[in-house]
């Protein structure tokens, strides 16, 4: 339905469900993919699944200067960056009261900061040719928040203010930036789930099951594409109708 032809992506976080979907349905769509994890034997294998043109760069995103290296490496490659999907994304789950201050501190730096950081390198390029697109994941969390999950609800919530942020500065140069809040998802997690989890989950969910990686995928594309180029500092809320926000 929509062209990507032409089109060069940077996905991070290509080697998780979410991320993995959004690669396959972006090559379906004709896009040359750049594909950033933290396992390079998935790389590996998702690049020979998908096409020899893939590139793969295994990254650290705690690491402001691997951020710097994969912007570089990125570019370096095919001159240019079109499209970019921050969807790299970590947990570390405590109640609050007994949460670690290294893991608030992880959480905010790979699921904000890492983002931010990398947006900010690849803009600038976006920036002199006029055109691109950022897309960032976040979840039903920012909106909703979770118990047990303080520091993920706030690094996904800020992520909210980030993209409309960008959004301003850089819509007038052809740039759009924009968010997708996933809900809940069938991912290998939640297939641990005994059938009475997953019913307990899926009665609050209007369309009555899970989302799939290939719904969000989907989002990625439409926001991709050209024909989304009047739509920035938006989100689209992909959640079954769980939180009608």
């Amino acid at each position: 339905m929509f062209n990507l032809t032409g089109k060069v992506v940077l996905i991070t976080g290509a080697t998780g469900g979410i991320g993995n979907s959004i690669a396959k349905k972006m090559k379906e769509n004709g896009a040359t993919l750049i594909l950033s994890g933290t396992r390079q034997n998935i790389l590996d294998d998702l690049s020979s699944e998908i096409g020899d043109d893939t590139k793969t760069i295994v990254t650290d995103l705690s690491s402001k200067e691997s951020i710097l290296d994969l912007a570089k490496e990125a570019e370096s490659y095919f001159g240019h960056i079109d499209v970019l999907i921050n969807n790299a994304g970590i947990t570390a789950d405590s109640l609050f009261l007994r949460m670690k201050d290294e893991d608030w501190e992880s959480v905010l730096n790979i699921n904000l900061s890492a983002g931010m950081r990398l947006a900010r390198h690849v803009i600038k390029g976006m920036l002199k040719r006029r055109t691109g697109r950022v897309i960032f994941i976040s979840s039903i969390v920012g909106y909703t928040g979770n118990p047990g999950q303080t520091n993920y609800s706030a690094s996904k919530s800020a992520l909210i203010g980030l993209t409309k942020s960008i959004a301003l500065e850089v819509a007038a140069r052809g740039i759009t930036c924009n968010l997708i809040a996933p809900g809940f998802i069938s991912t290998p997690m939640t297939d641990k789930l005994t059938d009475e989890q997953k019913n307990k989950i899926i009665v609050n969910i209007p369309v009555n099951r899970l989302g799939e990686t290939e719904d969000i995928a989907n989002g990625c594309i439409y926001l991709a594409s050209d024909e989304a180029s009047f739509i920035t500092g938006t989100t689209l809320h992909i959640n079954g109708g769980m939180s009608m926000i």
